[in-house]
């Protein structure tokens, strides 16, 4: 993902500089200053569709060490098909548990453990309790072949978890899906929300 991230930043630079850092992220600590030069604060962290993986007061107590003053902070997402509420999403959703049992996979170290709370009550216990949230209604058109592709990358039906029965989930997937799709096409309406937070007065 770093690699994919530099190569569609690098054209845009221009006399900025990049850094990539991988790291946990409630470890995470700016990288010290060159000689001669500030050290950096940044004035937006954003957090997409990762938020859930974190230890989120953790992360928010980090952000709230590094982040300059008048700073924003966004988390936002819009759920997986895992959660989509379509009826090709669920008819799925229930061949992926024929597979794989009935709970949520996260990789093969286990089931995906629900969030313990929402994520605005981590905010508002949080520096970062000045929270506005906004939701915004998308539609995405897929077709059999790049739900496929999508399920390869997720934690809950990637192709490491079936192992040798991959192939045949994926042939019973494909026919499923090309089945289901309404012209070729495979609609999911979903919410992509974002909370957006703030320090009250700018603190730190």
């Amino acid at each position: 993902m770093l690699d994919q991230a530099r190569a569609a930043l690098t054209p845009l630079l221009g006399d900025c500089t990049l850094s990539l850092v991988q790291t946990s992220a409630d470890v995470h600590a700016p990288l010290a200053p060159l000689p001669g030069e500030d050290r950096w604060t940044p004035d937006r962290i954003t957090c997409c569709r990762a938020y859930h993986w974190m230890s989120g007061p953790d992360v928010l107590a980090m952000a709230h060490r590094i982040a300059a003053p008048q700073a924003t902070l966004a988390i936002m997402g819009d759920g997986s098909l895992w959660t989509y509420e379509a009826d090709w999403a669920w008819a799925l959703r229930d061949l992926i548990q024929r597979y794989l049992g009935p709970r949520r996979r996260a990789g093969v170290l286990g089931d995906y453990p629900e969030p313990v709370r929402p994520f605005q009550e981590d905010l508002a216990d949080s520096a970062w309790s000045e929270m506005t949230e906004h939701r915004v209604p998308v539609t995405r058109s897929w077709t059999p072949e790049v739900v496929l592709g999508y399920l390869r990358t997720t934690s809950f039906a990637g192709a490491e978890l079936f192992g040798e029965r991959h192939a045949a989930f994926e042939d019973e997937a494909r026919a499923l899906l090309s089945e289901l799709a309404a012209g070729g096409s495979l609609l999911a309406e979903a919410v992509f929300t974002v909370l957006r937070a703030r320090r009250p007065g700018g603190s730190r």
